[in-house]
């Protein structure tokens, strides 16, 4: 009979912690320890929340991954992942990001959502997350990888707290109730060139149906969204890689645009 030895957490959570503190990235979690489960990623990853939020760090929101079917069955699952955002991953629009505080980063367009209710699961439908919204708002993300060369399985992005780095709002918040976000359109340029284009509907069909599943799934785990957070609902576009010198805007129908730069 094969046993394998218990997972570690608590010394994976500190190795993760130590990287994204040194910028020096680690072998993936899954290569050292194949049996590794997503049950197992999250508590690596709620390990690292606790952490930052014993120093000091204050949650604001939520950010959800994987969103897409072609990201799904490149990672080889059949539901999105999330991860926590904290007040230092924050970064305001018309400031510059210095790529020296990363590792290995690319960045992503959203639609971000402001909650003005608290969404609880189980049982919340789309419905439910158009109610609770206070608003909509033009986003970037900011995605990067502790696991050396993002050769990572959905288990080491969960660990690594879904890969998240830093994000970006744009400068004000539109009432949901009148706009059907599948319909609402993106263009995405990188140094004043259009890089991509796209849809809300890229994301699980409609934005509002990632935040709702979200909201479910927190409900396994016994929290929930809560009143005030930003939830980025997923990214409409694959990954950019970003360098020095670029600036890059996203530019939504109806939202309006969002715009960073990096040195």
């Amino acid at each position: 009979m094969t046993t394998h030895n218990p997972i570690p957490i608590d010394e994976l959570a500190r190795m993760l912690l130590e990287a994204e503190e040194k910028r020096e990235p680690i072998d993936p979690l899954t290569k050292t320890y194949p049996q590794i489960s997503i049950e197992d990623a999250y508590r690596i990853q709620l390990k690292n929340v606790d952490a930052k939020i014993t120093r000091g760090e204050k949650i604001v929101g939520k950010k959800i991954g994987l969103t897409s079917k072609g990201m799904q069955k490149l990672f080889g699952v059949n539901e999105p992942d999330y991860g926590h955002l904290t007040d230092r991953m924050i970064v305001l629009e018309g400031e510059c990001i210095d790529l020296r505080e990363l590792i290995q980063p690319k960045i992503e367009a959203e639609i971000a959502f402001v909650l003005k209710d608290d969404l609880k699961g189980p049982g919340i439908t789309p419905a439910d997350v158009l109610r609770a919204t206070e608003g909509v708002m033009p986003a970037l993300e900011i995605i990067d990888s502790r696991i050396r060369d993002w050769k990572i399985k959905i288990q080491d992005t969960i660990a690594d707290n879904a890969s998240s780095a830093r994000f970006v709002l744009g400068g004000r918040i539109v009432d949901v109730r009148n706009i059907d976000l599948r319909l609402v359109g993106l263009v995405f340029e990188v140094n004043g060139e259009i890089i991509s284009t796209a849809a809300g509907a890229a994301v699980m069909g409609n934005p509002v149906s990632s935040v709702a599943w979200l909201a479910n799934k927190l409900a396994s785990y016994g929290t929930y969204l809560k009143s005030g957070e930003v939830i980025l609902s997923g990214s409409l576009i694959a990954a950019v890689d970003i360098k020095p010198g670029y600036i890059v805007r996203a530019t939504f129908d109806k939202l309006g645009s969002v715009t960073i730069r990096f040195k």
